[in-house]
């Protein structure tokens, strides 16, 4: 009978990461340094007056200074509506990644300010956007890909008359080398291992071999399901093949489960759960409520307050009931920033009293705020990323909440072009939340780069350390798909299936085998997962399996691993 001993040690990958993930969530009294220096902005500190800086007709532009000496441009708007601030001329690269900041500050109340480009052809960029305050410095954070060389003017503008007070202001300019250098992704989802097998008695095992196993990755990447599934083996084959997650299209919505009121059936998402269990795939559970009116069930929509409330209890007790401790995660109140339904009818703190009750019900399950466009679409005004910080905000702070395990929601429904570096400067600044973010509806409309684009958002939310699981939007019908469908009505791949099977591929890369040194040591660059690892060695009478887990939580820590063979 032997004993050993293997020991594996899981720590950080030191790597470069060329971006500055550095974001403002708050009002700051005085603006922080510009970021990269200002990138190819010139004076973006105004410390040298309004030198290559420009104000638009109508508008006066002078360079103030605080009472602590930081010097920026205001433009004054006297009554303009929308108002615009200082703008520069700058040179765009065509095929250019740009990364886009500015302290912005506005003289009376609080509104959406907007960056803008406007190229040669007077055809205007978005660029990002902020909720922009009276009497503090808030920071904007975007960036966009210019589509064309040439000139082209940078400025803010705000849909209000207010004066525009601006620095600090830097545009940073990337190639697509740059700005998906690998070393990005492999800091965010790799660990640095060191295992060390040796006999009980502290020998090492010399030469023993090793086989590695990835039994789980440690990265949830999933797929919408739909009950199609149900009758059609080759698709859940399919599926199940490729994807650790799943997220029902509408089985699980009100409207599906109980179409007429007091009349439930949950056959169908019970039959779901049970495919999606025998496979290890876990489900999202969507939605319990959507805060949009015209996806009440129609018997929801005429219900005076008393009445909606009682309804709304019974739905929770219903479907949270059921499915606590089945499912990992559940979208409370869908659709949140968009719609009102809920507030308009039960008021203003409906939804954080769903949020409670949700909690109370499931407290294992992550609650997400799922929302659109605040990825998506930089001049959606009613999805910023600070407003949906500050909703987020509202939920958390109401009475019994401070404890739920909350998440961030992002649709990511992308238009045929989409905005990565938008993409990346809105994660940033929600990663400031402190709490988890997924991806969760991701589709690209289609379009003649629909997969190029889409490998570029994959691999944008892959990379952010933020960013703690991705799902697909693109779930199988026999009579089309949703937006964007991954396989033919053979389970033959399309293009972007292609590209979801290469990255499958890519992020669960990991060694098949390796040899310890004379010490019984071995060091590996392994994706964070679950492994199987097979020790063989002359003093065993047999290969020893164990189970691993490698990811984050493990960093710094030494892990001791007895196999009794």
């Amino acid at each position: 009978m032997h004993w050993f001993l293997l020991h594996v040690s899981v720590g950080w990958m030191a790597q470069a990461v060329p971006y500055d993930y550095r974001s403002s969530l708050e009002c700051m009294g005085n603006p922080k340094a510009p970021l990269y220096n200002g990138g190819t902005i010139r004076n973006g500190e105004f410390n040298n007056g309004l030198m290559s800086w420009s104000a638009p007709r109508g508008v006066v532009a002078t360079v103030s200074t605080s009472p602590s000496g930081n010097k920026f441009a205001a433009a004054l708007s006297r009554g303009a509506q929308p108002s615009r601030s200082v703008f520069q001329k700058i040179q765009m690269q065509s095929d250019t990644h740009y990364a886009l900041s500015a302290w912005l500050q506005v003289s009376n109340g609080t509104v959406d300010v907007k960056a803008t480009v406007k190229a040669a052809n007077s055809a205007l960029v978005a660029a990002g956007a902020a909720v922009v305050k009276a009497g503090c410095w808030t920071m904007l954070k975007g960036g966009m890909t210019a589509d064309s060389s040439g000139p082209a003017e940078l400025f803010f503008q705000a849909d209000a008359a207010v004066d525009m007070l601006v620095d600090s202001v830097s545009l940073q300019p990337f190639t697509a080398e740059e700005w998906n250098a690998q070393p990005f992704t492999d800091r965010t989802r790799k660990s640095s291992v060191r295992i060390v097998a040796r006999s009980v008695d502290g020998m090492p095992l010399a030469n023993a071999t090793l086989g590695i196993k990835l039994s789980r990755p440690g990265f949830p990447f999933g797929n919408a399901m739909w009950k199609e599934i149900l009758d059609t083996p080759a698709y859940e084959q399919w599926f199940a093949s490729r994807f650790t997650v799943a997220t029902f299209e509408d089985e699980m919505k009100w409207y599906s489960t109980e179409p007429a009121q007091g009349h439930e059936d949950y056959s169908v998402p019970d039959t779901m759960l049970q495919l999606a269990g025998k496979h290890g795939i876990r489900v999202r559970g969507h939605n319990v409520f959507w805060d949009d009116q015209k996806w009440q069930a129609g018997w929801v929509r005429p219900l005076g307050p008393a009445q909606l409330q009682a309804a709304v209890e019974e739905r929770v007790w219903s479907a949270v009931g059921r499915y606590a401790g089945k499912v990992i995660a559940w979208d409370v109140v869908n659709e949140n920033l968009h719609y009102n339904f809920f507030e308009s009818r039960l008021g203003p703190d409906a939804s954080a009293r769903i949020y409670s009750h949700v909690g109370q019900l499931d407290r294992n399950a992550i609650l997400f705020m799922n929302e659109f466009n605040t990825l998506e679409q930089p001049m959606d005004t009613d999805a910023l990323p600070a407003k949906y910080a500050a909703k987020m905000g509202l939920i958390r702070a109401y009475s019994g909440n401070a404890g739920l395990r909350v998440a961030v929601g992002l649709e990511s429904h992308f238009p045929a072009t989409p905005n990565v570096p938008y993409m990346r400067a809105a994660l940033d600044t929600l990663g400031q939340l402190g709490i988890p973010i997924w991806l969760t509806e991701v589709d690209v409309a289609g379009g003649p780069m629909q997969e190029r684009y889409l490998e570029e958002v994959l691999r944008e939310g892959y990379g952010h350390p933020s960013v703690e699981g991705i799902v697909m939007w693109a779930a199988w019908h026999a009579r089309g798909c949703y937006v964007m469908c991954l396989t033919d009505n053979s389970f033959r791949n399309l293009p972007v299936g292609d590209v979801v099977d290469k990255l499958i591929a890519e992020w669960n890369a990991h060694p098949k085998a390796a040899t310890a040194d004379a010490n019984g040591q071995v060091k590996l660059d392994l994706v964070d997962g679950q492994y199987d690892l097979t020790v063989n060695h002359p003093s065993l009478r047999a290969p020893a399996v164990r189970a691993v887990t490698v990811d984050a939580s493990s960093s710094g820590q030494k892990h001791v691993i007895d196999i009794k063979v």
